[in-house]
């Protein structure tokens, strides 16, 4: 069986002593250590938050009460009572189950508080029983600890990885023996280690169950998550959430249905749209002059609002609108710099209409864990079903929680009178997912569910919460300290950090009109903002789209960023994105933080590029010899000179009227009826490609649509940009790139004429 290491802690203050106390609690941990067990000891609790997170990799607690503290009189609580219910308080806070042990020469049960008490597994009177004893008692329940925490699908492929089978199916390394027989094999085999090399099976072993059919102890996983996530069912899924995406509306589209839309979605919903041959009607969801994107106003989920839209919609002349049925609303949940939707407000519009509401939750999966998302999020407990419509939530465990990359799931809750057909639902899986899954993908779609088991999941989620609240606080505290001069903002309100810790959820509502959003009359209710999604503005636009007279383009800040080893998420013209998931520490964020002021200490300097950005001036020489400042200005004065912001803004909110099916302009190109057109030439034209500019990374037109002025202007400055300032450029996804008579064009794939 392979051994783990989770050492047996003990505080005691005599630990190192040596007086009868400190001989005694030595003797105890030497019996441990002779049976096996590791022990760690120290002697005192120290910072009780940060000592309490040692649970994560302990087996038992064994706490003394016989420390000096303990001299208070009969009828006051010491103070070492109060410790050590502070300590108590704060490992149940993350963890119900790991054994906690007192122990004591004088002192006995009678001297503790009985909320204490009933959190123990043990009390321990020295030198009534042997150590070897004592020992072997508290070894049997950090055992029986260890043995429950991991979760079905893990336990089963660690058992196998360690049973010494020969393999004989696929993969052809055989448990990483290949990697052996080769120097460069070696290196991977010493990079990855045996365990993760044997655990790499093949879906012919039975013992582990089967991904393609639910079956055994990945059917066992697959409950328990299910289970965890409040979930009537629950499917892991190998290859993210653009397949997870992909499963749901192939369950459930056929072409020519018709579907509702969030334009703002990631383009695997489009991918949807063209292979089952959908007919579209798209929600658009507010904008700032920043480029964040904010929420759909509710009024447009309203049925007469979608009936409207379906009227309107020129693929469907002539049908009447009125009769439509919409089979599938797919919605971003939460959008990239984290406004999130109420889904009971959404669901109870539209229960009974659309059959199947389905929530991207690809940024989402940790909301589940908390009170402070309360509504915004896909299901929750103490939820009513709708009556009608099925809910589908998909999520990428790999964002927010403890997946592997690729980690993915979809989740389903039925609803009053439809259940969930798995049969049915998994000829379209079985469409989508490989018939050679990474089984520690599966592992550890299956181990970011049992983390979040509350209570460790939501504490888990607090913890990001305050995180993410500590680090604007000390963001608006470097801002007030430098007054008047120019520092970076975190986009959101300031409201809610006038207090510690992590507030209130109704203060990260979104109320109509605000200033700092920019998206206008909302709802009440509707909308709130994720904390833990913190978008970065840099200095020299404002919400309104108005350039200052100098800036600091976000690309320059993050290139910086990642040249101090600092990797952001997004990087957008005037802000870019971070996240606080499960994983981030403080010493990440105060890193994030000093690098800021690095930067604003070269760029008050001018320092040269050559000095600040070395490995970035070795691939691109012609920014040697600019100051830091120079550059900035240089490309501030572009971006304000073409109006980028408000291009961008009025780009996206443009009438964008779609002339063909998605899959019918789709197949042109299997067709090879295409004809490559440049940028200049593109107005009026059909593309057959998405057409999507990074940042956002949200398709801005779709197979099927055509190319009206906005686009083209913003086409042809993305040219101008990118040629002033390579290694800067903006990517445009389907614009292709060819060097003709030495000058490099820009073109479109579009249906021909």
């Amino acid at each position: 069986m392979l051994r783990y290491r989770f050492p047996i802690f003990i505080i005691d203050e005599d630990f190192r002593s040596e007086n009868t106390s400190g001989l005694g609690i030595r003797a105890l941990a030497q019996a441990i250590e002779k049976e096996g067990f590791e022990v760690l000891g120290v002697t005192s609790y120290g910072d009780l938050s940060q000592f309490a997170q040692q649970q994560s990799r302990a087996s038992a607690f064994i706490l003394s009460i016989d420390d000096e503290e303990f001299t208070a009189a009969e009828d006051e609580e010491d103070t070492a009572v109060q410790n050590l219910r502070k300590f108590i308080t704060e490992i149940r806070f993350r963890n119900a189950d790991i054994p906690i042990y007192l122990y004591g020469e004088t002192r006995t049960s009678q001297h503790i508080p009985n909320d204490i008490l009933r959190e123990l597994h043990g009390f321990i009177h020295m030198f009534e029983d042997t150590p070897e004893f004592v020992a072997r008692h508290i070894i049997r329940e950090a055992k029986s600890y260890l043995d429950g925490l991991a979760p079905p699908f893990f336990r089963a492929l660690v058992d196998y990885a360690q049973d010494g089978s020969y393999s004989w199916h696929c993969p052809g390394h055989s448990g990483g023996v290949a990697f052996l027989k080769s120097p460069v094999g070696q290196m991977f085999h010493q990079f990855f280690g045996e365990n993760m090399l044997r655990a790499d099976v093949c879906n012919a072993v039975d013992e582990l169950g089967q991904l393609l059919d639910h079956t055994g102890p990945v059917a066992a996983s697959e409950r328990n998550a299910a289970r965890i996530f409040n979930a009537d069912h629950c499917f892991f899924v190998t290859n993210g959430t653009s397949t997870s995406n992909k499963m749901v509306w192939h369950h459930t589209v056929a072409p020519g249905d018709v579907v509702v839309v969030d334009r703002n979605c990631h383009k695997s919903i489009l991918h949807s749209i063209i292979m089952t041959g959908a007919v579209p009607v798209f929600l658009t969801p507010t904008r700032n002059h920043y480029g964040i994107i904010g929420p759909i106003p509710q009024s447009e989920f309203s049925r007469e609002s979608i009936q409207k839209k379906i009227a309107a919609n020129p693929l469907l002349d002539g049908v009447d609108a009125s009769a439509v049925r919409p089979r599938i609303l797919t919605l971003t949940q939460s959008t990239y710099d984290g406004v999130l939707y109420n889904t009971e407000t959404i669901k109870g519009m539209l229960d009974g209409w659309i059959d199947t509401i389905h929530f991207d939750e690809a940024w989402l999966p940790h909301a589940a864990f908390h009170g402070f998302y309360g509504s915004y999020h896909a299901m929750g407990k103490k939820r009513a079903r709708p009556k009608q419509s099925m809910v589908y939530a998909t999520q990428s465990t790999h964002k927010l929680l403890a997946g592997l990359s690729q980690a993915s799931q979809v989740l389903v809750q039925d609803s009053q009178t439809q259940k969930l057909d798995r049969h049915l639902f998994n000829e379209a899986y079985l469409m989508h997912t490989s018939t050679s899954p990474q089984y520690a993908i599966i592992a550890s779609c299956d181990v970011a569910a049992a983390m979040m088991e509350p209570p460790g999941g939501t504490a888990l989620v607090e913890e990001s919460l305050r995180e993410a609240m500590d680090f604007r606080r000390a963001m608006l505290k470097v801002d007030k300290d430098f007054g008047h001069d120019w520092w970076f903002k975190v986009w959101g309100p300031e409201r809610p950090l006038s207090a510690n810790g992590i507030g209130q959820s109704a203060d990260w509502m979104l109320e109509a009109n605000e200033e700092w959003h920019g998206f206008g009359n909302l709802a009440p209710g509707f909308n709130m903002l994720d904390p833990i999604k913190s978008t970065i503005i840099t200095p020299g636009l404002d919400v309104n789209g108005k350039f200052d007279t100098s800036g600091i383009p976000a690309s320059i800040v993050t290139k910086f960023l990642a040249e101090h080893g600092v990797v952001v998420e997004k990087t957008g013209l005037y802000s870019f994105f971070i996240m606080f998931t499960i994983g981030i520490t403080k010493g990440r964020w105060n890193t994030l933080l000093t690098a800021l002021q690095q930067f604003k200490d070269d760029y008050d300097r001018n320092q040269p590029m050559w000095r600040i950005l070395p490995e970035f001036c070795a691939a691109h020489p012609r920014y040697e010899r600019m100051g830091l400042r120079d550059l900035c200005q240089a490309i501030h004065g572009m971006y304000a000179q073409g109006d980028v912001a408000r291009l961008t803004t009025e780009m996206y909110l443009s009438d964008l009227q779609p002339a063909m099916k998605p899959a019918d302009a789709y197949a042109r190109i299997a067709h090879r009826d295409t004809e490559r057109v440049e940028v200049d030439a593109l107005e009026g034209r059909i593309t057959t490609s998405l057409v999507t500019p990074y940042p956002p990374g949200i398709p801005l037109l779709i197979p099927g649509e055509r190319f009206n002025r906005k686009i083209v202007d913003y086409l042809r400055f993305v040219r101008s940009f990118n040629e002033a300032f390579p290694g800067f450029g903006t990517d445009v996804h389907g614009l292709v790139e060819e060097e003709v008579d030495s000058v490099r064009r820009y073109y479109v794939d579009c249906v021909r004429n």
